[in-house]
């Protein structure tokens, strides 16, 4: 953020977070309504908005130490001089008589003698989790990462456009943009464009998708003709993929529990090009429509529901919208969809279990519990199943990335194949 925020723009922003620190939605789309309320904003001020309010809530146990409350005027100015490094006298134009002492107070506080939780802006029950499977200096690391906002990563639609085609014509408008160092169709932008417009997006060439879920395609392997189910859909972004990778042949179930969620893949689906497709909307994992497939599916996807930790580069707001308490029930809802969606596996198919997670509850152990309790099915090596195509990736058995390691979300999977008729 290069210039100084004009004294309109700081209050557009106060009442920007105000609305977000309620917690009770999430913060993209508590900006997206505020910004529909407030039009007269131009494109500069809604992104100064944006990128402050973004960062004050991803600094906020910080913040509200240093500034004693969550006062969003307080908390933004602390973002300004804090995060930002902004000296009083530049800010003075943004200051009642009342904010010199205090924020004189705030810029001459000493950070390093907080707790480390509090220095890096995270839940002690998130930080005694990291701590329990990770060495303190690891875990630091990973949690200064999630300070760090996030690129913006693309998936080619390769039914319609190469890597290199999108790359020739990203450098011909002057937008940065480079491939990916793992996924084999992702485009990463550093400086985060708005694209919505850009003929690439416009005419379905690429998708918004982080690389570390473009992997998750790569991982499931579907093949041209095979029945393949996407289990937690959502807006479809993983779909999407899928369908790319099988070349629009075969059948695609697009399985959701949200209708909402199914709508917003409907644009992006006639974006696509791709005829296979079919969104089906259930009731819950037990849905009759699951039975009717029962052992019928060649491969089957689980990104499930969870508690989003791995995703806080761009969703800092989930870190305080979650908790302990939440995230017992999210693990149960786990267990649940995994144990139904694993009914779906024909002999001898491949089901791939998925989490935006880093914590060991919603994925190691979610996963050793499903194959304690189903015999019938066994655990595939990740990292030889990406090695076989060409993807120099291996963290064992397991797919674990990290944004401090791998430079992109942090997220789990695990791949499994149900045994062949004759070892059943």
């Amino acid at each position: 953020m290069s210039t100084l925020p004009s004294p309109a723009q700081l209050r557009a922003a106060e009442d920007a977070l105000r609305a977000i620190l309620r917690f009770d939605h999430p913060a993209d789309a508590v900006l997206r309504a505020f910004f529909r309320e407030h039009r007269q904003l131009g494109q500069r001020d809604r992104a100064w908005v944006a990128e402050l309010t973004f960062a004050v809530v991803r600094h906020l146990r910080l913040l509200e130490t240093l500034t004693g409350g969550r006062e969003p005027h307080r908390l933004l100015l602390a973002g300004l001089a804090v995060l930002e490094g902004r000296s009083a006298r530049q800010l003075d134009p943004l200051l009642a008589a009342s904010d010199s002492e205090w924020l004189a107070q705030v810029r001459g506080a000493d950070r390093t003698s907080l707790p480390l939780p509090v220095q890096l802006s995270l839940p002690d029950w998130v930080w005694e989790r990291l701590l329990a499977t990770r060495a303190p200096a690891d875990a630091v690391t990973l949690a200064r990462a999630w300070l760090t906002p996030a690129a913006l990563d693309l998936r080619v639609n390769t039914l319609l456009a190469s890597r290199e085609q999108v790359l020739e014509r990203f450098a011909a408008d002057g937008i940065e943009a480079a491939a990916t160092p793992f996924a084999p169709t992702g485009v990463r932008l550093p400086d985060k464009p708005a694209l919505q417009h850009h003929p690439l997006f416009l005419e379905g060439k690429v998708e918004v998708q982080d690389e570390a879920s473009q992997l998750l395609t790569w991982l499931v392997a579907p093949r041209r003709r095979e029945m393949v189910v996407d289990f937690c859909a959502g807006a479809g972004g993983k779909t999407l993929a899928l369908g790319a990778a099988m070349h629009s042949e075969g059948r695609l179930y697009a399985f959701d529990t949200s209708k909402a969620r199914l709508a917003n893949l409907a644009p992006r689906l006639k974006r696509s090009g791709l005829s296979n497709v079919h969104p089906q909307h259930i009731d819950s994992e037990r849905d009759s429509r699951i039975k009717r497939l029962a052992a019928k599916i060649d491969r089957v996807l689980v990104d499930a529901p969870c508690s989003g930790l791995g995703t806080l580069r761009r969703n800092p707001d989930l870190k305080w919208r979650q908790s302990a308490d939440g995230l017992a029930q999210l693990v149960a809802k786990q267990k649940a969809i995994l144990a139904a969606a694993a009914q779906l596996v024909k002999p001898g198919g491949r089901l791939v279990y998925a989490t935006c997670s880093v914590l060991r509850e919603e994925n190691e152990d979610v996963v050793a519990s499903f194959l304690a309790a189903h015999p019938q099915f066994r655990s595939l090596h990740c990292g030889e199943l990406l090695t076989h195509q060409g993807i120099a990736l291996d963290t064992g058995e397991h797919l674990i990335v990290s944004p401090d390691a791998h430079g992109m979300d942090g997220f789990f999977a695990a791949a499994v194949e149900r045994n062949s008729a004759q070892q059943a």
